[in-house]
């Protein structure tokens, strides 16, 4: 980007006054240029499309489509546009989560307005900033193992590979993988219908995919279940 080109943003949270304030203090920075404000994620995905602005600064928790989730919409959809997740809830998992969703900057709500500025500015220049840490490419490839290899220490029994889903979760997504509806899923596991619904919903949430295809390809790339495992072919 030439140093006299205008960053063109947009904000999304669904606060108004937080939103506003954010709109006001990056208005002050020289060469940015707000085009945009939404408040919640199919307004922040919409405009983004329209509007193609250099960076979202996007609230995580939104109603609807969460910041992760317009996260890895916007990186799925291969446009341009870099999103700055801003939370209020910071922990090492939700930062995961961010960086599995395609997000280039991560901070706390609490962030002084030329610290976020100083963020916009550095993953235009293809960089990533987690917690005002600066990060390159192959420097945050190399944190998130990191961050991956505590998380599994902390989360999971010994041996065995990190996951972000409950036990009952895991018995569901391994359902999933053979294939199985929701009803047979819910006789298999003497579980109601409807609490399938919310399991396979919450493993989407998690995974940040569309559908149960996409999860079970992500579960099985990342090692967390095998094919084998879930095989019901017989040969009887």
């Amino acid at each position: 980007m030439e140093n006299n080109q205008q960053i063109t943003l947009i904000v999304v949270d669904d606060h108004p006054l937080f939103r506003q304030g954010v709109v006001e203090a990056l208005s002050l920075e020289a060469g940015f240029n707000v085009i945009g404000q939404a408040s919640n994620g199919e307004e922040a995905l919409e405009m983004i499309q329209q509007l193609l602005p250099d960076v979202a600064v996007v609230d995580i928790n939104l109603p609807g489509l969460n910041g992760n989730q317009v996260a890895h919409r916007v990186r799925q959809a291969k446009l341009a546009t870099r999103v700055v997740l801003l939370t209020a809830y910071d922990n090492p998992e939700q930062i995961i989560h961010a960086a599995w969703a395609g997000a280039y900057g991560y901070c706390p709500k609490q962030i002084e307005p030329d610290c976020l500025a100083l963020t916009i500015r550095k993953v235009l220049r293809g960089n990533y900033m987690i917690n005002g840490q600066e990060f390159t490419p192959q420097e945050f490839d190399e944190w998130l193992d990191q961050q991956m290899e505590q998380a599994r220490h902390l989360y999971s029994e010994p041996g065995s590979p990190f996951h972000p889903l409950s036990d009952r979760e895991m018995e569901v997504l391994g359902c999933v993988v053979k294939g199985m509806s929701n009803k047979e899923i819910a006789f298999s596991l003497k579980i109601s219908h409807q609490t399938v619904k919310n399991h396979v919903t919450s493993i989407l949430r998690k995974f940040c995919v569309e559908d149960r295809t996409q999860a079970v390809v992500y579960a099985l790339k990342r090692g967390w279940v095998q094919l084998e495992e879930y095989d019901t072919k017989s040969e009887e």
